[in-house]
């Protein structure tokens, strides 16, 4: 529990000093009329983990693959032969780098791949990226305020007009996730490509409490 935390500490602490310093390098956030309102798309010929490791979602990936061999949890195995239907928030590489550079400023300590964080908060993170059922942006960015969006993780995250998420660091970072690119389709489910990992609530209510 410690050393969960610690690193979750980091995160909050890496952000701010971005908020602070970085204000000028933030991600655009998609128009309403960039795919957002589309229905969803036939079912594609691969599955999810096949798309993402066909198409550059390297650190992606690798933290499936991480909490795979540490905690034996077969999601790599889920996303690749699975036939239930997922609908998945996939942050860039870019998304994952941003972090590892935050962390190790703010820790101290060089943080330059998943593996050098603890498995139980990468699978926290994964799960909140997931949610069940096949869901296109039609149905997941709402016509007006927010619509509710509950992940395997169970925690809630909200999603805006715009595209842009409201999750447990709203507030707090500079800049909130968006859906960058919308509906991919897979044989098992919808990716949405977003700028952003995004964080449960119960991280931030942590270091409140």
């Amino acid at each position: 529990m410690f050393r969960y935390s610690f690193v979750i500490i980091g995160v909050i602490g890496a952000l701010l000093v971005s908020a602070c310093n970085d204000t000028n390098n933030q991600p655009t956030a998609p128009v309403p009329d960039a795919g957002l309102s589309k229905g969803a798309p036939q079912k594609g010929t691969d599955p999810i983990a096949a798309i993402a490791i066909n198409n550059g979602f390297d650190e992606l990936v690798a933290a499936l693959t991480y909490v795979d061999d540490e905690l034996g949890t077969g999601l790599v195995d889920l996303f690749l032969n699975g036939t239930d239907q997922y609908t998945v928030f996939a942050p860039t590489d870019e998304a994952f780098e941003n972090l590892y550079s935050l962390l190790s400023g703010v820790l101290g300590s060089e943080i330059a791949e998943i593996t050098d964080l603890p498995a139980d908060v990468v699978l926290d993170v994964l799960l909140y990226h997931v949610t069940e059922g096949r869901r296109a942006s039609n149905s997941v960015v709402p016509r007006n305020g927010e619509r509710q969006i509950t992940p395997l993780l169970g925690e809630n995250f909200f999603v805006r007009t715009d595209g842009t998420i409201r999750d447990g660091l709203t507030g707090v970072r500079s800049d909130d996730a968006a859906i960058d690119t919308p509906n991919i389709s897979a044989s098992n489910g919808i990716i949405h490509v977003i700028t952003q990992v995004i964080v449960p609530p119960s991280v931030v209510a942590a270091l409140t409490s």
